[in-house]
C-alpha cells in the first residue's frame, strides 16, 4: 500500500505521516532520503531523529529505498523532494534518466508487503525557479509526484496542518 502525503513547506506533512504510522503500528520505520550536505543539515537530521523517539527504526537511503529489508512494516519515506535531488545530481541534471530511475524505485516499493507513507512537497504553488537547473527540477518533481499519486492507494493534501483526503475520492 502506498499513501502519498503532499503539501507546501511547513504544512505538517511529516508530522501527519509520522502520526499516521504510529496509529497503525507500535514499530514504525522512518526512511530519510536526505544527503547530509552541511553542518546545518546534519543538525536538522539529528533534531528530527530525537523528535521521533525510540520506538522508531530509522534508515538512511539516499536512493535505493527498495533495497532495505522492511517486510510487513509501516514505513514513512521522507521525502520525495530530497530523494529526487539525489537522482537529479547523480544523473547530472538529466531529468529523463533521473525520473526513470525514480519510477523504478517506486515500482519496486509498490510490490512490497509494506505500507509506505511517502511525503512530498507539492510543486508549482510558489515562486518560479530562476535557474535552468531549478526549472528542470520543478518539472522532474511535478512528474514524479504525479506518478506516485497515480499509483497511490490514498493521497492526502496538507493545508496549514489539516489533512484533506483527495484520493480515493469520497462522495
Amino acid at each position: 500500500m502506498i499513501i502519498l502525503v503532499t503539501g507546501g513547506a511547513r504544512s505538517g506533512k511529516s508530522r501527519y505521516a509520522q502520526e499516521r504510522a504510529k496509529q497503525t503500528t507500535d514499530l514504525p520505520v522512518y526512511v530519510a532520503t536526505a544527503r547530509q550536505w552541511d553542518g546545518d543539515f546534519q543538525d536538522r537530521i539529528k533534531r528530527h531523529q530525537q523528535e521521533r523517539g525510540p520506538e522508531w527504526t530509522s534508515h538512511e537511503a539516499e536512493k535505493y529505498v527498495s533495497a532495505l529489508a522492511l517486510s510487513d512494516r509501516v514505513v514513512v519515506v521522507d521525502c520525495i523532494t530530497l530523494w529526487l535531488t539525489n537522482f537529479f545530481i547523480d544523473h547530472k541534471q538529466d531529468i529523463n534518466a533521473a525520473l526513470t530511475e525514480f519510477k523504478q524505485e517506486i515500482d519496486k516499493l509498490a510490490t512490497q508487503q509494506n505500507t509506505f507513507i511517502i511525503v512530498t512537497n507539492e510543486i508549482g504553488m510558489g515562486v518560479h525557479a530562476e535557474t535552468e537547473a531549478g526549472r528542470k527540477f520543478v518539472d522532474l518533481q511535478g512528474w514524479a509526484n504525479q506518478y506516485v499519486a497515480a499509483i497511490a492507494d490514498e493521497v492526502i493534501f496538507m493545508v496549514s496542518g489539516i489533512p484533506v483526503k483527495i484520493k480515493p475520492v469520497t462522495r
